[in-house]
């Protein structure tokens, strides 16, 4: 178990995060949040590339900074990640094990495994100048998954990526997830919703809201109506217009309120929730 309690994050008189607490167990989790509500900090705490200001962070009941073992648990792939182009597939990942302190003895077995999961057997030569997007970013998962870390955590994993490489990416989850944890920071929700048992909302650095997707998708309930486009300027100021559509040759829109309106509701989604956690409606 990975326990966050209190935790507060400064850069100067800002707070990124702010007495933020969670628990998380094993399980996939989805980190949800607009730009700037503090994932990537939460993340790199966790990761302990960021010392925190407040708070304390536990792995299995003992204080992070204080596991000599902790970093061996973690498999971290940041929103950026960069590697050495000049070097071949399998000399990158011979590096990356050699700080990780994988023995020797196994690294060129361990290098094997994660890269048949990510589907690069064939580019293990190649120079990783030659590799295109989605595969650096399946060869960014390969490290991560170095060492068979307890801990695993993808910043933006799919960003970029086109949607046959999400696909992929979630096939991949769904294979190395089990009885560990994972956390996927992103803002890509059906990304979110086709993968995650777990969906942890915050903004600017605190926590919102958790819960399954259900509970998700509950917050948003009674409150999606289907406005036909020549309505909207009518509609309260506190409605939520969360994207126009075309129903039967009818131009509407997708609209979110927590007061009463006259027109058709539909079925909330994650995004619904999502945006009603983030917007208090």
């Amino acid at each position: 178990m990975l326990k966050i309690n209190g935790l507060t994050k400064k850069f100067k008189k800002f707070k990124a995060i702010d007495s933020f607490s969670f628990e998380f167990n094993n399980g996939i989790y989805g980190l949800l949040g607009p730009n700037g509500a503090g994932k990537t900090t939460l993340l790199r705490c966790i990761s302990k590339l960021y010392p925190v200001d407040n708070g304390v962070i536990f792995y299995n009941g003992q204080d992070i900074n204080e596991n000599k073992d902790y970093l061996e648990c973690i498999g971290y792939l940041p929103q950026l990640f960069g590697m050495y182009k000049d070097l071949s597939v399998k000399e990158m990942m011979l590096m990356m094990a050699n700080l990780k302190n994988i023995d020797l003895n196994n690294s060129n077995r361990e290098i094997e495994r994660v890269i048949k999961v990510v589907n690069l057997e064939e580019k293990m030569n190649a120079k990783v100048s030659s590799l295109s997007g989605g595969m650096i970013r399946r060869l960014g998962i390969a490290q991560a998954l170095l060492g068979k870390p307890k801990i695993i955590i993808f910043d933006e994993p799919t960003a970029g990526l086109d949607p046959e490489e999400r696909l992929r990416f979630k096939n991949i989850i769904s294979e190395i997830a089990r009885n560990i944890i994972v956390i996927i920071s992103t803002h890509i929700v059906e990304d979110i919703e086709a993968i995650c048992d777990n969906i942890v909302i915050m903004n600017k650095g605190k926590l919102v809201t958790s819960g399954s997707s259900t509970d998700i998708k509950q917050i948003a309930n009674s409150k999606v109506y289907i406005v036909p486009e020549r309505d909207i300027s009518t509609l309260p100021n506190d409605c939520q217009i969360e994207k126009h559509l075309e129903i039967n040759g009818q131009k509407c829109a997708r609209v979110l309120s927590n007061i009463k309106l006259k027109y058709i509701q539909d079925s909330p989604n994650i995004e619904d929730g999502y945006i009603c956690a983030i917007k208090r409606i």
